[in-house]
């Protein structure tokens, strides 16, 4: 029996993610909105990508009703998703600034990075672009470049440059710069669509139904990426 979900959003994001489901086998969306208030139809998972002010309405909602909720909304205080007491919540709650897994890539080579500024004393920066309808700058996904550089080279945050464009209908680039006296590294990620965020949401619903806390999209990323940083054993030839 497919998964039923609920979409928080009908700007673009919830409809990649929307158009995405309606292509998966597993999955079913059984309802889609936008600000209004009204009566939902209880689902497995529900995804929240409308606006960063409607977001302790939904934490309240998927605590009264038990419902999994997925966060993918900038420009909100984490602190929300917080459960008083430091408890675990009763429900599933994942937060993802970005549903890429090539930014989840991305920050853990950041982390590399911020490390290597130490051994040359190099400076550190991150500059990102997106469309002009775009509210939050910088970025929740700048941020957490910045805050994996800052990690990495054991700075404060904000001692890592961060500049934010807001041009045109640019889906959205981030650029992670490294820069000494002898050399300068950069490193850019650039979605060319809309798509690989609803492909990337819709494996977040899948991943946490089901499970029960407070995650991240790096707690997902982790069981993909982190066996890539590992050494491969090497294979050795037959006598």
């Amino acid at each position: 029996m497919p998964l039923q979900i609920g979409i928080f959003g009908r700007g673009r994001l919830g409809s990649a993610i929307a158009a995405a489901a309606e292509r998966a086998d597993d999955l079913e969306v059984a309802w889609q909105v936008g600000r209004e208030a009204q009566d939902l139809s209880p689902v497995d998972v529900a995804l929240e990508v409308s606006h960063g002010d409607a977001v302790a309405d939904r934490l309240e909602w998927a605590r009264a009703t038990g419902t999994a909720l997925v966060i993918g909304t900038t420009g909100w205080d984490p602190a929300l998703a917080r459960v008083s007491g430091g408890e675990s919540p009763a429900n599933g709650i994942l937060i993802a600034p970005n549903f890429s897994l090539t930014v989840a890539l991305m920050r853990r080579i950041a982390l590399a990075l911020g490390g290597y500024a130490q051994l040359q004393d190099a400076d550190l920066a991150v500059s990102e672009v997106h469309h002009t309808r775009k509210v939050d700058a910088p970025s929740g996904t700048a941020l957490l470049l910045r805050d994996a550089l800052a990690r990495g080279a054991g700075r404060e945050a904000d001692s890592v440059q961060t500049a934010s464009l807001r041009l045109g209908d640019v889906v959205g680039r981030h650029d992670v710069h490294l820069t000494s006296a002898a050399e300068s590294i950069t490193l850019t990620h650039e979605a060319h669509n809309r798509e690989i965020y609803g492909l990337g949401a819709l494996t977040a619903v899948r991943w946490l139904h089901g499970r029960r806390g407070t995650f991240t999209f790096d707690d997902l990323a982790a069981e993909v990426l982190d066996p890539l940083f590992q050494p491969t054993p090497t294979q050795k030839e037959e006598p």
